[in-house]
C-alpha cells in the first residue's frame, strides 16, 4: 500500500549538504548527516507539512559517476528510483563550490523527467545571499533559491514554491498499517528480506557488513517495514556514523510496534543477538523470529540450532519463529499471515468478566499460598490497557505473591489466551481498603 500523497525527492551530487536539507524541512534528525560523501546510502521517507499542505520528501544518496566509490552505481539506482517516483524534485548543489561537471550530469538526468525542479542553492547563508549566483541561471532552471540548511536561511522561501504545486485535498491514508522493524546484526539478510518482499532493490544489498546505515520504511501489502542498519557490539562503535546508525536502529524498534528479528545460521545464537532481542523486550515490542540462510547448514546443525535457541532464549517458545532463505524467497509468503496475527495480539483487548472467570477457574484449580499467618487473597484481573497489551492484578498483599505463583498464573494465561509473539506485562496492585464508617 504506496502513499498516494504528494512526493518531492531532495536529489543532488555527494556532500552538498540534501540530508541538512532534508532535516531541516521534516523538522527531525532522522537523515545521519556527517561530513563524508556518502553517507547517506538508501532513499528515506518523511512526511512533513509546510504552510497547511503536506508532502512526503525522500532523501537520496548523492549521485556519483559509477566509478566513485564502492557503493556510487547502487547508491545511483536508488536515486533514480525516488526520481521516477516523485512528483516534484530539489536539486540541490553547493554555493561555496560553484556549479561542477557533476551537478551538470546531475541535472542532465533530471531534465529526461519532464517533473518540476527547484534548485537549492546550499550553503548560502545571509551575507551570501546578498551576493551574485546569477552563474546558476546558466543551468536554465526558472525557480533557483539560495539557502542555508545548516541555519535555516532561504529554506521558508523553498518551501513556499513548493507549497504553490503540493495539490490541496490529497488521499489520506486511512488505516495505519503495521508497523514492523526488521532487526538484528550486521550482514544477517535484513536488506535482503526487504528486497525480495518488494521484488526491487530499495535497500542497497552488499556484503560487507554495515551496508544499510539509515532506517528506511517501506509499504508492502498493507504492511510497513522498517529496515535499519545492523547493531553492532559498543566497543567496535568507534566512528560516528555507526553511532548514529545504531540510535536510528533503536529509535526503528521504539516506532515499531513489532520486530523481526533476523538471525544467521550458519553463525548460530549469539550473545549479541540475545542483547538485541532484550532491548526488543524492554521495548515490549511483539516479536516474530526468522532464521535466515538456513537452507546452508546440515539437518544435524539445525536440531543444534534449535536447542541452543531455546538455551540463549527461553522467551522464543512462545514467539513464532519462521525458518528459510531469503535469497531463496523461502517462508516469507507465510511473514504476512504471522505478522497479522501478532499484530491483532498486541492490539487485542480482553473484558474484566472473562478474565475474572479465568482467575477464578486457575485459583481454584491450585490455591495462593499462605505466607506464616497471611494468606494471598486475589481479588480480579482486569486489562490495564492496549499495543503492548498490560494487566492488572488487584491482591490484598501485594509483597506475599511468590515468584513461582506468579510463573504459574502467567503460564496458565498463556495457555487460556492465544498472545502468540506479544510480551505480556502483569502488574500486582494492592485493593484499595474501605474507611471506616463513623
Amino acid at each position: 500500500m504506496e502513499s498516494k500523497k504528494f512526493k518531492i525527492a531532495i536529489v543532488g551530487r555527494p556532500n552538498v549538504g540534501k540530508s541538512h536539507l532534508f532535516n531541516r524541512i521534516t523538522g527531525g534528525r532522522k537523515s545521519i548527516v556527517e561530513d563524508v560523501p556518502g553517507v547517506t546510502r538508501d532513499r528515506l521517507y518523511t512526511e512533513s507539512e509546510f504552510f497547511g499542505k503536506k508532502a512526503i520528501f525522500i532523501d537520496t544518496g548523492g549521485i556519483a559517476s559509477d566509478n566513485e566509490g564502492m557503493f556510487s552505481k547502487s547508491i545511483r539506482i536508488q536515486a533514480q528510483m525516488a526520481i521516477e517516483e516523485c512528483d516534484a524534485i530539489i536539486f540541490v548543489v553547493d554555493g561555496l563550490a560553484g556549479i561542477t561537471a557533476h551537478d551538470e550530469d546531475v541535472l542532465a538526468l533530471l531534465r529526461r523527467t519532464n517533473k518540476h525542479v527547484a534548485l537549492a542553492i546550499n550553503k548560502m547563508d545571509l551575507e551570501k545571499q546578498r551576493g551574485d549566483f546569477s552563474e546558476y541561471y546558466s543551468l536554465g532552471l526558472e525557480h533557483i533559491f539560495p539557502v542555508s540548511s545548516m541555519h535555516g536561511d532561504g529554506v521558508a522561501d523553498l518551501l513556499e514554491h513548493l507549497c504553490s504545486i503540493t495539490p490541496d485535498n490529497q488521499e489520506e491514508d486511512l488505516v495505519m498499517p503495521p508497523r514492523v522493524a526488521i532487526i538484528g546484526r550486521p550482514n544477517v539478510g535484513k536488506s535482503t528480506i526487504l528486497n525480495k518482499l518488494l521484488g526491487k532493490e530499495r535497500s542497497l544489498v552488499s556484503e560487507i557488513a554495515g551496508t544499510t546505515l539509515d532506517s528506511v520504511d517501506s509499504q508492502i501489502n498493507g504492511v510497513c517495514f522498517i529496515d535499519t542498519a545492523g547493531i553492532k557490539r559498543k566497543q567496535k562503535e568507534m566512528e560516528t556514523v555507526e553511532k548514529y546508525a545504531r540510535i536510528r536502529t533503536v529509535n526503528a524498534i521504539k516506532r515499531a510496534e513489532i520486530c523481526l528479528l533476523v538471525l544467521d545460521a550458519t553463525a548460530g545464537i549469539t550473545a549479541q543477538d540475545k542483547k538485541i532481542f532484550t532491548e526488543i523486550v524492554e521495548e515490549k515490542k511483539g516479536c516474530i523470529f526468522y532464521i535466515n540462510k538456513w537452507d546452508l547448514i546440515e539437518n544435524t546443525q539445525k536440531e543444534h540450532l534449535m536447542r541452543r535457541m531455546k538455551e540463549i532464549l527461553p522467551e522464543a517458545k512462545y514467539l513464532p519463529c519462521l525458518v528459510g532463505s531469503a535469497l531463496k524467497d523461502k517462508e516469507l509468503k507465510g511473514l504476512f499471515e504471522m505478522i497479522q496475527r501478532v499484530h491483532g495480539n498486541y492490539h487485542r483487548r480482553i473484558t474484566t468478566g472473562q478474565l475474572n472467570a479465568f482467575m477464578e477457574r486457575v485459583v481454584q484449580e491450585n490455591a495462593p499460598p499462605i505466607i506464616g499467618t497471611r494468606r494471598l487473597r486475589i481479588y480480579y484481573l482486569t486489562q490495564g490497557g492496549t499495543a503492548p497489551p498490560n494487566f492488572i492484578l488487584f491482591v490484598n498483599y501485594p509483597d506475599l505473591m511468590p515468584h513461582s505463583y506468579k510463573r504459574y498464573l502467567h503460564n496458565r494465561f498463556k495457555e487460556a489466551y492465544d498472545f502468540l509473539g506479544i510480551p505480556l506485562t502483569f502488574y500486582l496492585k494492592a485493593k484499595a481498603k474501605k474507611k471506616a464508617r463513623k
